[in-house]
């Protein structure tokens, strides 16, 4: 099966001065032990994070370093590289060992693996400047999203509350409803001169973090 990369090349935006170093990128050991995208997985894994880590001090100059940790971590992680994976539709690029056999599956961490050696690759062939483009490009949405994490939400609405009128903010469980194996819970929370913010989740501690973050987006 003959792969055309010059299609991932107009989708990135970047057209290689090397081939071979993109093609590499999306070699996994499986198809090659010798030349594969090991070693430059491990360098794109650096670059990413050096990328995120200066946007993040940039967003967020002030920000606590516990706070800029989470936001950090949920940026890099296995997750959120297959979503990027995912939206270049690198499956259809990737050399795998069935790669031959038609409707084959790819591996969600051989794809998000992969997502990290074409960062690599982009830096190696064309720098600094061109692959910090990439991922903040690729990276826009989720960067944007972090802005208000879920994770410390409430943790954040609670120093605000506080800071603000020296108060808690006030949770209320409004329903809980759905089967015992699927129970959807709907929860508010308001501040002191608020109304009720109200949100759903599949257990109650969700459902607080939801509705904390709609209270920020609408308090901010």
């Amino acid at each position: 099966m003959k792969i055309d990369y010059s299609k991932l090349e107009k989708k990135i935006e970047i057209t290689f001065k090397n081939r071979d170093l993109l093609i590499q990128s999306l070699t996994h050991k499986s198809f090659n032990k010798k030349k594969n995208n090991e070693k430059i997985e491990f360098l794109g894994d650096r670059v990413l994070g050096l990328v995120i880590a200066k946007k993040l001090l940039e967003i967020y100059p002030n920000e606590k370093e516990g706070i800029l940790d989470k936001k950090f971590a949920s940026l890099v992680n296995k997750k959120t590289c297959l979503e990027i994976a995912q939206n270049l539709e690198l499956e259809k690029f990737v050399l795998t060992f069935n790669v031959q056999k038609k409707n084959s599956i790819i591996e969600d961490k051989v794809l998000a693996d992969s997502c990290e050696a074409l960062i690599g690759s982009i830096y190696l062939d064309k720098g600094f400047s061109a692959v910090e483009k990439f991922i903040l490009n690729q990276w826009s949405k989720h960067i944007k999203d972090s802005v208000i994490t879920k994770v410390d939400a409430k943790t954040m609405l609670q120093e605000f509350s506080l800071k603000k009128f020296k108060k808690l903010p006030i949770y209320k469980l409004i329903s809980n409803t759905g089967p015992k194996h699927k129970p959807i819970f709907k929860v508010g929370v308001k501040l002191f001169n608020t109304k009720f913010y109200i949100s759903k989740g599949k257990s109650k501690k969700e459902a607080e973090q939801n509705a904390a973050v709609l209270c920020l987006e609408n308090i901010s």
